[in-house]
């Protein structure tokens, strides 16, 4: 990957949230704060989706709104096209997110239930003053829905007439009214039957292959991910702890963390699923508010060495494009599972 084709990149973004940010807390010295991202960097080429992965409240949300300056990063850069986002002024965000839009999770929440699909759709347009003529927008936004697999005569109709799937393809549909560059796409199928989450993931791919546009896909599911992405990352409690192309990190996981989530992972062939070993990890998730020191993971981890609680782990190249945080990372690092199935 070259520099000429990288549309963002992401350079040790962090974002914490105040928890104790009282006068009494800050007098006396005991304000806290949620490390929800630490120290997370990646960059994205034109046209590729970058698959961002980790259990609930690892903080990938939280690094796909800092991206879109949705909330303020606490520190670090977000270059987008070479121009940094964070020091951007209004008139430069607004350009800017023109070329980069949001498909959030919830269909339903994040459609306004007094606009009519047309106008859910078409706002992008009027806020950008793209298409001025109404019947011009009207004609545009009915191609779209079609496009999208919704039936262009029901561009009057409210988002509570529609099932979650539609609801999402409006979402999409919204997103993708002005060509944008990049879109985040912020878990688009975890709230979908599994037969609409295949549905919607394969629009997502033809719209791509369409108009060219790159993605950045945040999800929990690992079989998910695997379907749409070229690269995929593995957070976990803030922390980016590996990252390489999907078909390296699934074939030859070199962290443990990653390696016990691909072991939940269920196969459809059901001789290999039963012959399968499966990884179960030790206690909870620390808490955000106290992290442990050293590697944030070695208080969960079946491999942990002394050093893991003292000294934090880079994240390095182990082999070319495949980057691990770990002391000890090797292909399929764990040798022995705790459970059999």
């Amino acid at each position: 990957m070259t520099n000429s084709n990288i549309l963002l990149r992401v350079e040790h973004l962090c974002k914490e949230f105040p928890v104790d940010s009282g006068f009494i807390a800050k007098r006396r010295g005991t304000a806290r704060s949620v490390h929800a991202v630490n120290d997370v960097s990646f960059d994205i080429a034109e046209g590729e989706t970058f698959g961002l992965v980790g259990e609930s409240g690892c903080g990938k949300s939280t690094t796909g709104r800092c991206i879109m300056r949705l909330i303020e990063p606490t520190s670090g850069k977000v270059l987008f096209k070479g121009n940094d986002v964070a020091s951007m002024n209004k008139k430069e965000l607004k350009d800017m997110r023109r070329e980069m839009q949001f498909v959030f999770q919830d269909p339903y929440a994040s459609l306004n239930p007094r606009m009519t699909i047309g106008e859910i759709v078409s706002e992008p347009l009027v806020i950008h003053n793209v298409m001025p003529k109404k019947d011009e927008r009207i004609e545009f936004v009915r191609g779209l829905l079609d496009v999208v697999g919704l039936n262009p005569e029901h561009i009057n109709r409210y988002p509570h007439e529609f099932s979650g799937g539609q609801r999402q393809r409006v979402g999409i549909a919204r997103a993708f009214a002005l060509r944008p560059k990049l879109i985040i796409c912020d878990e688009p199928v975890s709230a979908l039957d599994v037969s609409i989450q295949a549905q919607v993931l394969n629009l997502l791919s033809d719209l791509q292959q369409e108009y060219g546009t790159a993605y950045l896909f945040i999800a929990h599911d690992l079989s998910v991910v695997q379907h749409i992405s070229d690269r995929v990352a593995v957070m976990y409690l803030g922390n980016m702890m590996e990252y390489s192309d999907w078909r390296s990190l699934y074939a030859e996981p070199c962290h443990p963390y990653t390696q016990s989530l691909l072991s939940a992972v269920p196969i459809p062939d059901p001789d290999i699923q039963h012959s399968r070993k499966r990884i179960i990890l030790r206690g909870d998730p620390p808490s955000p508010i106290d992290p442990p020191s050293g590697c944030p993971f070695h208080t969960r981890c079946p491999i942990a060495q002394a050093k893991c609680s003292q000294e934090r782990p880079e994240l390095r190249e182990i082999s070319k494009g495949h980057f691990c945080a770990c002391h000890y990372a090797e292909p399929n690092p764990i040798k022995k599972s705790s459970v059999e199935l």
